[in-house]
């Protein structure tokens, strides 16, 4: 049974009805997950017979992604007629996180979002979005199913490996979540080979990954007797080992198999005016609310932020927001 109610699903068949031309979006530094849903989306489109082109901002630093980089494009190569054109963006709500060029060219755009993130205030009718989903390949793989049918191989290839990349390959799963298995068991029927998925995902990741790795767990630290474990990236290491991307799965899933972890916490400078944090934690701890202090969000367990400010000035701020649900 869907969680996506007939209504959700009609006002979005209403909506493609509605329109002729779509820019389908996802967020800057798209994951798996993201170009998944991105993908999938686009087959929806193709069945109602709609003109679409597929935009993101980049950068497609991830190695697992690189093979999709040529379908989309970081500005349109056409633009269109506001009249009879729409944007569906997924796996975001935000339009500020898709991108400074591509939201100013969408801002008067008709817009449907389709999300699996709570920290969304998107407009209930235009929208499809569910919290308790894992993944927002989940929700569209549900909505195509619903509306279309069965998935064909290559497409439940690209979700599958959409679901595993934001499920870490199932392990975020709880017990709660048997109506997933069945989703993901229809497209394994269907041709998606979980190996092959999983080979893809964990392979050809570059060296420089694995120093920048090194350097970041040399830099973590202790907080809160072991509750809360931080570390950091700094330009410098950026400019060392950071221009092919970073391997922030495999350092969270380091730090939180540390004994008596609950949070992990770790921040980036990306410019000298700017920074990142990534937030992973336990049961328990809902880090996303702490994200959303200081303008960002996420899931429960695991959320993002970009901000104006500093590694010294950032860092003493989030973990003084930590000390109050650790201590």
């Amino acid at each position: 049974m869907s969680i996506i109610s007939e209504e959700k699903v009609s006002n979005l068949k209403n909506f493609i009805k509605s329109h002729e031309n779509f820019y389908i979006i996802g967020h800057k530094e798209p994951d798996g997950d993201c170009i998944s849903s991105s993908l999938g989306m686009a087959e929806i489109l193709k069945k109602f017979n709609k003109k679409y082109q597929l935009l993101s901002a980049g950068p497609f630093k991830r190695p697992e992604i690189k093979k999709f980089e040529k379908q989309f494009n970081k500005l349109p190569k056409k633009k269109f007629d506001k009249k009879n054109s729409a944007v569906i963006i997924v796996d975001c709500s935000e339009i500020e996180r898709v991108g400074d060029e591509i939201s100013e060219i969408i801002k008067d755009y008709d817009l449907f979002i389709i999300d699996h993130h709570k920290t969304s205030n998107a407009d209930e009718n235009l929208s499809i979005i569910y919290p308790s989903a894992p993944a927002t390949a989940y929700l569209i793989q549900l909505i195509y199913e619903d509306i279309i049918g069965p998935l064909d191989k290559t497409l439940s290839e690209i979700i599958f490996f959409g679901i595993c990349t934001d499920t870490g390959y199932f392990r975020f799963l709880d017990s709660d979540t048997s109506d997933v298995f069945s989703a993901i068991s229809r497209l394994v029927e269907n041709g998606a080979n979980p190996r092959a998925t999983y080979t893809e995902i964990n392979s050809g990741k570059p060296f420089s990954t694995r120093k920048l790795l090194g350097v970041m767990l040399s830099k973590s630290e202790q907080y809160f007797n072991g509750k809360l474990i931080v570390t950091y990236e700094t330009l410098e290491d950026t400019k060392l080992f950071g221009k092919d991307g970073r391997d922030s799965d495999s350092l969270y899933q380091l730090l939180l198999s540390v004994d008596e972890v609950q949070a992990v916490l770790f921040v980036r400078q990306d410019t000298d005016k700017t920074c990142t944090a990534g937030f992973r934690s336990k049961d328990a701890i809902d880090v996303s609310a702490i994200a959303a202090k200081f303008g960002g969000g996420g899931h429960k367990n695991a959320a993002g932020l970009s901000t104006e400010g500093t590694i010294d000035s950032l860092l003493p701020k989030i973990i003084k927001e930590f000390e109050k649900v650790l201590v």
